[in-house]
This record gives structure tokens, sequence and C-alpha cells, in this order.
């Protein structure tokens, strides 16, 4: 059943009755609720939403309470008319750092008010009333309302835009802006979480649609909009006058509903009392717009209760304020903490039953309940339940009902999250941030596949012929230039090499390029000659061949405190499919770091168990080797299979005691480093080898690995991405499962920037040690690490402080962390060396010093080692104030702190995850070779060179991949068509602004085969800048011509001077001129002597068509030729 049926169900509760009568009667001014716990609240508040005349507030706790109602009701109800009305603050007020993206909120709940709608609710929290807001008149003032097929002119538009302080730039991106492209307005209101798109007719309003930021493309249409500045800024400027409490918003007949109304306003009062800490003052000093200060701004507790008692409130805590007219109780307990234990789940079910309750669990996946069924069927208990789609926070069951309405989440311990809107306005920056690492800006370093590595200085304009064409300006050494058409931007690709190092310019018409290239491709050769032939052995191989799960597995898979990620489930039952057959697994499954990649090996490695085999599991690090024991221990925990470690850190005695139990098949499991490949260890029976992070391996292990590997099943994990492409080239020679989705319901890590001070430190560390967490400092040098500790130490005494970088012996920085991870200190001062594979559950805060130093993907890698468990995490980032930073760096700090969950978007800008992965993959040589090459050229040459291999040498191996259709067409025989013409084929810069952006769109372009993709092309084009004028159309056409041409078998195409002539095959003896696509030309020329002419100069054969003036007739020439009938 779906959640809604639940809700009518509920709604039969005697005491709904009750209430709604209450609620007509106006004498009962205040109403007590009792005995409503857990979600009872939400769920009775939704049928109260849709039963009740008046309009609600609620008003809870804190953000998270807040957030967590709101979340269960439109969970029911739909965000149609349940508002969420937060602080416009980051955090507490304080710290003073406003969020664009809750004041988006804070405005559509006002402007919504303002139209006084019907049957609105509103949730909010203490520190969002404190805040006043604008006043009901000033709101009207600042309101541009617009409907479709108004007559209003774009410069009076324009104009009111400007006047209310919107921002005018060429793409809309954020909050506050807005553009203008020929008849297209394009705003970011703050009433809406969606930028805005108006369509002008000359002076009329054609259409209005909304937009997504990332794609820049429509999503909806819109009748009418309502355009609202950022209300909080144009207070500041013109004083406080206008400045009233929330609640003047409100109806008279609204009814407020609070846990308990003394309790709030003691914490308005709270947040009233607060200051400004001196580092939000001196950080807003140094931003242009002056100081700040909260003087006016806040109402205190008396203030909100004045104005509250005008208003009906109902309550629903403990305990009523003062004397409640009528009080209601209900008989409700929230559901029981099982801890993942079944014993007591089937128990309590049980219980429940035979008292004729009803079950009812809620889970947002159906897999979930259907899993929590088949526990039982294995278990042996037979208990009923009905399944409910979509969750609530927290369950509970109510007495008065006989209903248990449970949570799968609760069952198994997860972590819920829940959604705010205001998620959906913060991707802005995000998606600028990727844009810029795609985009190409003069200046910018650029790989031409002919020529080498060159600089890009701009898109320019030259005459040619009687018209224009916009080319790219490369320069090379000694300042030679290279224009390249937009034609043939698909050779170009920028350079991607290490960070920071500028490449060699190359010099043009020597050759070196060429000559590097071939060493290249004779390089990856070998290393993949091996890797396939390794590959071929292991197909002829027996291996063991295991039986499918257990009911054991599934309780485990079930206990997991995460719920599987699409990608984690298909890694899964990749490597149980390699497991139940013959051939031996050799599986690599890379996934980043926290993507939960052991959990795959955890599940494997009791498969194995449970067919009585014996793990190995071996690691680089004596740390990973005690962590991963403590993480295997754990899951394991309950199930018959027995865990041990080996490692430099164990005792002799205990060493002794471990090997003797593995020979005597009383150890299951063995995790440790390159020790247990010693010679005193034997396994009685192994079955499954499992290989952390291979590559930070020494050759001799790997030798080592080599002899053991060739019939046991054998799967590794990696943290270093390989990038996409770099996957796909490998299909043939490697078993692959990519784990890129993050788990859900992560706390995602509250991160935030700062500037240096000892205050924000202090508080940050004290806060950690308060819950008994630990917290890591990263500080890049290592000459100041002494200095901090002094710092921390001088400002926390009995915080106890370790260092730990790069330079120290291995030993002593592997006992350092041992002793951290042991809860030995309470901080890490540390050099970046964290980011290798740590994982330190009781870690959650992490502070990183001088982070405007870091590239996106070092600041994401090391704010990934934290908010692992189920605490709330914190990465705090120490930066000189904003203003002076450089705006790249300055939009990377600020991408990344909007960007709590950064998940897979953030792969794709980091130059593919770096180039690391594609070294580590092929050995370690191969970086300096994509050093010099850069990476797109070097992928290029790479998926060649396994092309060949697959042709050549191996071609018996893949002879099924192939096999064609056995017809010969021209393809075969030409790699890629070039086009060159003196036609006017461009984007106008009045159309598209911007050359960057014209850039991106003609790479897209060029990148395009099939028709259905340029009309899709076509398509966001006119969405997104209008009608698409007339050099453009043409322009989309060189697509298909480019691809009819090389299916005819030719390699370039001219059109210049009205004619068109096609260039063959050079090679004279190639099989083409006997093929059909070369009877087709024959056949088309004899058809049409007059307009055709064929050539043949200095060995190059080739076609002249006259009368062509434009690339619609070359189409129509060539799809003419395709079609014609030819005897074979």
């Amino acid at each position: 059943m779906i959640i809604t049926e639940l809700q009518q169900l509920y709604a039969t509760h005697p005491n709904v009755e009750g209430m709604c009568k209450l609620l007509k009667d106006d004498s009962v001014r205040h109403l007590y609720c009792s005995g409503l716990c857990a979600s009872a609240a939400s769920l009775f508040s939704s049928v109260l939403v849709q039963r009740a005349e008046c309009p609600f507030v609620f008003i809870l706790g804190d953000l998270e309470e807040a957030g967590y109602f709101y979340h269960d009701l439109t969970q029911i109800l739909g965000t149609g008319q349940v508002l969420f009305f937060p602080s416009s603050f980051r955090r507490a007020i304080k710290y003073g750092q406003k969020d664009a993206a809750n004041e988006i909120l804070r405005t559509e709940v006002l402007s919504r008010l303002q139209k006084g709608e019907e049957g609105l609710c509103v949730v909010t929290y203490p520190d969002a009333l404190a805040e006043k807001v604008v006043s009901r008149k000033e709101l009207g003032d600042k309101t541009l309302k617009l409907h479709a097929g108004e007559k209003v002119d774009m410069d009076f538009v324009t104009e009111v835009l400007r006047s209310y302080g919107f921002e005018y730039v060429d793409y809309v991106y954020e909050p506050g802006q807005y553009a203008v492209r020929g008849s297209i307005i394009d705003v970011f209101s703050f009433s809406s979480e969606f930028p805005f798109r108006i369509d002008f007719f000359g002076d009329e309003v054609e259409s209005i649609r909304t937009f997504e930021v990332e794609s820049q493309l429509s999503r909806e249409k819109k009748e009418e909009i309502v355009i609202v500045p950022d209300l909080s800024r144009s207070l500041e400027q013109g004083g406080n006058g206008g400045m009233v409490s929330f609640l003047d918003f409100l109806r008279p007949d609204t009814l407020l509903a609070m846990r308990d109304f003394l309790w709030l306003r003691e914490r308005i009062q709270a947040v009233h009392d607060e200051s400004l800490t001196a580092q939000a003052i001196a950080a807003c000093e140094a931003e242009e717009n002056g100081a700040i200060s909260l003087e006016g701004k806040l109402i205190d507790g008396g203030e909100f209760t004045l104005r509250a008692l005008d208003f009906r409130r109902m309550e629903f805590g403990t305990k009523p304020t003062g004397t409640p007219d009528a009080t209601v109780t209900f008989s409700t307990v929230a559901q029981p903490i099982f801890h993942k234990n079944f014993d007591l789940v089937a128990e309590s079910f049980r219980d429940y039953l035979s008292r004729n309750y009803t079950l009812y669990i809620c889970s947002d996946s159906l897999k979930q309940t259907d899993r929590i069924r088949a526990i039982f069927e294995d278990r042996g208990d037979n208990i009923s339940f009905t399944p409910v789609e979509r969750t609530l926070h927290e369950g509970f069951a109510d007495d008065t009902l006989r209903l248990c309405i449970f949570t799968d989440h609760q069952l198994f311990d997860r972590f819920h999250k829940y959604n705010l809107k205001s998620d959906k306005a913060r991707s802005g920056k995000v998606a600028l941030s990727l844009k810029e690492l795609n985009q190409f800006t003069p200046g910018d370093y650029v790989v031409h596949t002919d020529h080498g590595v060159g600089r890009f200085t701009g898109l320019i304009r030259i005459p040619n012929g009687d018209t224009t064409q916009e080319v790219m300006r490369l320069v090379y050494q000694n300042d030679d230039v290279v224009f390249v058409s937009i034609h043939s931007l698909h050779k170009v690709s920028k350079y991607k090499g290490k960070e920071g190092e500028a490449p060699r310019l190359n010099k043009l018409g020597t050759g070196a390029w060429e000559k590097l290239k071939d060493r290249t491709k004779t390089k990856i050769k070998d290393i993949a000659r091996d890797l396939i032939k390794l590959y071929s052995q292991r197909r002829e191989e027996k291996g063991f061949q295991y039986s499918p799960d257990s009911f054991l597995q599934r309780e485990l898979e079930a206990s997991f405190i995460y719920e599987d990620t699409p990608d984690q489930s298909k890694a899964t039952a990749d490597v149980k499919a390699d497991m139940e057959s013959a051939r031996p697994m050799d599986r690599l499954v890379c996934g980043d770091v926290g993507f939960g990649k052991t959990e795959v090996a955890i599940r494997a490695a009791f498969k194995a168990v449970a067919d009585n085999k014996q793990v190995a599991v071996l690691v680089p690090t004596t740390v990973l080797a005690y962590q991963h024991f403590q993480t295997f221990k754990e899951r394991l925990k309950g199930l018959p299979c027995r865990v041990e470690y080996l490692s430099r850190a164990r005792t002799a005695a205990q060493t002794k005691a471990v090997v003797k139990g593995l020979a005597g098949g009383e150890v299951n499991i063995l995790i440790g480093t390159h020790r247990i490949l010693g010679k005193d260890v034997k396994f009685k029976d192994l079955g499954l080898l499992i290989i952390d992070e291979e590559q930070k391996f020494g050759v001799s292990v790997k030798e080592k690995l080599r002899q053991l590997k060739v019939n046991v099943d054998t799967l590794t994990l990696t943290a270093t991405p390989i990038p996409r492409t770099l996957q796909f080239s490998l299909m043939g020679a490697r078993d692959l499962s990519v784990i890129q989705t993050p788990p859900p319901n992560r706390y995602p890590i509250q991160t935030e920037v700062h500037t240096f001070g000892d205050e924000i430190i202090t508080d940050a560390i004290n806060f950690e040690m308060s819950r008994n967490g630990q917290v890591f400092f990263v500080n890049n040098r290592i000459s100041n690490l002494s200095e901090l500790k002094a710092m921390i130490e001088r400002n926390i005494p009995d915080c106890r402080v370790c260092i730990g970088h790069g330079q120290m012996e291995p030993a002593e920085l592997e006992k350092i962390i041992l002793d951290f991870v042991n809860y030995d200190y309470d901080v890490l001062l540390a050099t970046t060396i964290i980011e290798s594979g740590i994982d330190i559950p009781n870690a959650n805060t992490i502070i990183i010093n001088q982070a405007q130093n870091f590239g996106l993907s070092d600041l994401h890698q090391m704010r990934g080692r934290v908010g692992r468990s189920n605490k709330k995490a914190f990465c705090y980032l120490l930066a000189p104030p904003l203003s002076s930073l450089t705006p790249e760096a300055k939009r990377r700090l600020q991408a990344i702190e909007n960007f709590s969950d950064l998940g897979s978007g953030i792969h794709i800008a980091m130059q593919d995850l770096d180039i690391r992965g594609a070294g580590n993959m092929l050995g370690a040589e191969q970086s300096g070779f994509i050093a010099d090459l850069g990476y797109e050229t070097y992928q290029k040459i790479l998926s060649e060179a396994v092309r060949e291999l697959k042709t050549d040498e191996f071609a018996d191996l893949y002879a099924d991949e192939l096999k064609g259709d056995g017809t010969i067409s021209g393809e075969q025989f030409v790699d890629e068509c070039q086009v060159e013409s003196d036609l006017e084929l461009l984007l106008p810069a009045a159309y598209v602004t911007g050359s960057s952006e014209r850039m991106l769109l003609y790479r897209e372009l060029d990148g395009l085969t099939l028709d259905k993709d340029v009309d899709a092309f076509r398509v966001r084009l006119e969405d997104r800048f209008g009608p698409i004028p007339p050099e453009t159309e043409e322009l989309l056409r060189i697509v298909p011509l480019r691809r009819l041409a090389a299916r005819l078998g030719t390699e370039k195409v001219f059109l210049k001077g009205s004619r068109m002539t096609l260039f063959f095959v050079s090679n004279l003896d190639s099989p083409y001129y006997q093929s059909l696509a070369f009877g087709k030309i024959i056949a088309y020329m004899m058809k049409y002597t007059r307009r055709c002419d064929l050539r043949e100069q200095n060995g190059k054969r080739s076609m002249v068509v006259k009368d062509i003036t434009t690339v619609e007739e070359a189409v129509a020439v060539l799809q003419e030729i395709v079609a014609m009938q030819v005897e074979e």
C-alpha cells in the first residue's frame, strides 16, 4: 500500500473528529495533545491539515527536527501546500553566514502568504522565527508579476530587475542574476527554486518556462510568475524600518502548533542574545558591503510571546504550558530499538500480532521490505506485515487503533535523510565550477592530434572568399600559428597533465610529435599484450564452483547499515556470479573512498566461508590490516566464522597461534600485510584471495601473488578511480565493476569556509572532544606543524595532539596513526598523508588550513575521510578572506562548501580523476607519457592500440566481437572525414554570447554523428537562445554531410566556389575501389555526366559536383548517391 492509504486509515482515529470539533469552537484558544510520540505527531497533523479550514504553522525544536517533520508531511501531502521556512543563515546566526538557497525558501513562503493562498501549512523552527522579515508593504513594492500574453516592454522588465538589485550576467547560475539574449530574458528570482526563462514576441510575453541550472534547459511552462529580489539585501540598504516579525504575515485564524511554548520563548531569547563572533565581523568587513550588525534584525522572546498569544495554539510536547482549554489524549509508543537483532524483532512482532495489532513496515524502497520478508522466511518466522511505500521518520505503535507503523531504517539502524527544496538552488556553483574545467579560455594549453601541444588564444573570424568564418587560433613554439576550422575541433582537446606544471609547446614541422605518439603506442601494446595473455590463460583454467547463497548470507546482507546503491548490488551480483562459475574469478572492483567496496569484499568472503573455503585478505599497511580486521569482525559478529590478522604489529606468540589455526582450518578469514605470503603461512584450503590497493605492493609481492592466483578466485579492490575511458578500453582484459554512486543516507558533511583564527579552531576541536570524537587537522607545510600543535595545546590544555608527516620513518608514522585509531590522541596534525585510505570512523571533524591551495579533487578526497559513521561530520576550510582570493579559488571553495555531498558529478571534473588512475592501471612509467601527450590524446592512442591487438594478434580470441555482417561499406576504409568550406557556417556572436560558451557548443556539435542527436541539439539551442539563424542551420547540416561522405569512403569534402569536391581513399590499391560504395559513386556519375567530373591528380582520386551553394544541397546529393541501386 502507499503511505496516503495508511494516512486515511489513521484518519479514522476517534480523536480526529474530536479535534475538528474543538477547532471549530472559537472559545478554545489553547489545545493540548498528550501522548503523541515519534512520527505519530506528523501523521496526525497531516490529517488535521486536510480536515481543518485554517492555515497551520508547525514550530519544531531545530533545523533537523523541523526538516524531518517537513519530510513526513511532504511524503503524505506532497510539496504543493507544505512549505518550509528556514533561517537565512548557514548555521548558528552568530557566524553571520547567509545562504542564498535558504533565502529562496523564506521568500517563497512570504510571497505565497502574501497572495493569501488557502490551505497552506508552514514548518519552521525558533532560529528562523527569531529573524525579522520584510513588511507586507515592502514585499508588495518589490514584487514584479508577469503572466503569459501580457503586453510589456522588454526594456521595462530589465530596468525593473536592475532597480531591484539583480546582477546582469551572460548565463544565469545563481539566485539574484538575470541575462538577456535576443528576445529571451532569464532571471533567477528569490521566490522560486528554479530560474525563469521569459520569451518575448515584440512587446508581448510569449511564454514563460522554468529551467534547470545545470543544463540550462527548460523544465515546464508557467502561466504566471512572481519575481522577488533578495529582500534581506534590500533591507540592509534601506535601514530596518520595514522589518516585522514573521507572525505578522499570518492570517488571524492560523493555528500555531509546537512542542512546548515556554521552551520556544527561551530559545528565541537565546538566539537574540548571541552576538556575532569576532570572526564573522572581520570576514564581513573584508567583503565590500562593510560591517554587518544584527541590531534590530532579531525579535526577542518577550516580543514573540506577545505576538503568539494572538493566535490559537496547539501543543504536543510532554507537558502543556499553563492550563490548556482542552486536552486530547493519545496512547502511542515509539518503535523499540532493535539494533538489527532479528531475534528481538521477531519476538516483538509476534507479541504485537498475538494482541491483534496490524503491522505496517514503511520503506522508501520495496526491495527493503522484500528483504525483511525473506529474512523472516529464512528464519522460519511466520510473521505477516503490510509493506508501505514511502517512509516516515520514526515508527510508532498506536494502542487505540491497534496499529504498528514501523520503519525499515530503524530496524536496520540506518541513517534517514530528509530533503529540502533548497538543495536545488545550490547546484549552480558546482555546475559552474565543473563547466569551467571543461571550457576553453584563452591562454589554456591544448593538444591537437596532428601538431601536438599548443596554446589556445581565442576564437577569431577570418575572411574566407566572400564570407567570414570562425576559427580557433593556436600558437606553437616560436609563435607559429595554426588555425583550426570549427569542423575539426574534435582533433583538439584540452591539455590535462599534472596540475600546476606548464607543458612544453611543440615545434611545428619537425615530426617529433608523431615519433612520440608511435613510441607511446608500442609501449602500451606491450603492457596490454601481457594483460590479454593472462586473461586468456585464466579462461582455460578450472576453479572451484561455489554453491548459491545460504540464508546466513541473506541475513548478513540485510544487516548492512546502509542501503545498497545500484552499483553496489551490481558489483555484488557480478562477484557472486563469478564465484558460482567454474572459471576462476579475477575481478577488479573500483570505487571512491567510502563507497562500500569493503562491504562487497565481506559478502564474497562470507560466501567462500559458507562453502568451507578459507579467505586471504591482503592489504598494503599494518594500519589497514588492523582496520579491516575490525570491520570484518564487526560485520561477521554472531556468524560462524573466525577472523584473524597478521602484521608486524602482532607478537610472535599471537602470530604462531594464528598460523597454527590457519593450517588446522579453524581460521576462516585471514587479513594481513605481505606477511601472509611468508613461507611459514600455510592455508588448509584457500578459496578466495582479496587484494586491497594492489598498486601499492612491490614487485616481489606481485610475483608471489601471481603464483597463488592462477586457480584461486581473486577479487581486487582499488580506490584509485579508473577513468571511464580506460574502463572501456580494458573491457577485454580484465573483469571490472565500478561503484560510482555514493551510499544514500550518508550524513551530509557540514562544510564551512572561515578565516584562520584561534577561536574557530578551538570551537571545532572542543565540540568534537565533547562528543568523544577525534579531529584531523591538515596543514601542508611541515615546518609549522609544531607551532600549530603549541597553539592548540595552549587553547585546549587537555587536548592530546600528535603530528604525522611524510618525512618520518614509516614505522614511526605507522605507530602514530595506529595510536590515533586506538584513540590515544584527539587531534592528528598532518600533511596530506591522511588522504591515503585510512578509515577512522571516530574522527568526524577535519580542519584544512590554507584550503585555497588545494584542487577540487584533493579537497573532496580529504573531506571524504570524515562522515563515515552515523554521526554528523564537519569540515572547516580555513582560507584568507574570500575577497583577497583569485576568482577560481573563491569559486572552488564555495562549490565545495555548498555541496556537502559531491557524489558523481565531481569525478567528471577531476581530470577524469586525475592521471594517477591511468598510471596505476598500466604501470607507473605511463604517467610520463601522459604528461607529454596530454590525457585525451594518450587515451585515443590507448584505444587504438587495444583495437589493433584485438584485430591482429588476438583475432581468434575476439573473433565473435569482430564478426560483422560481411558487406563491405566505405566506412571501413575511412577513419574520419574532414570538411572544408567557404560558406558562412557559425554561431553568430549576437546569438550566443561569450566565446567560451560558443566553444563548448562547437565542440559538442563536432562530436555528434546521428541525426537524432543533431535534432536534440537544435531543440536545446532554440530553447536557450531563441529561433535559429540561417548560418547556424547550415552549420548543423555539416553533421549528416560528414556521416554520409564517410559512408561513401570519402576522406575529405571541399565546399568551395559553389562546387563540392569529394576526395576518395588515398591508397589506390585499396579494396575500396571494388566495393559497393564506390560502385554507387560511379553510377551517380554516369547518371549526371554533365554535373560531375572524376579526376586523378598526383595519385589522388576525386569527384567534383558543380552548382552546390549550400550545405543543404550537398547533403541532398550525397543522400541520392547512397540511395543508388547498384548491381553486385
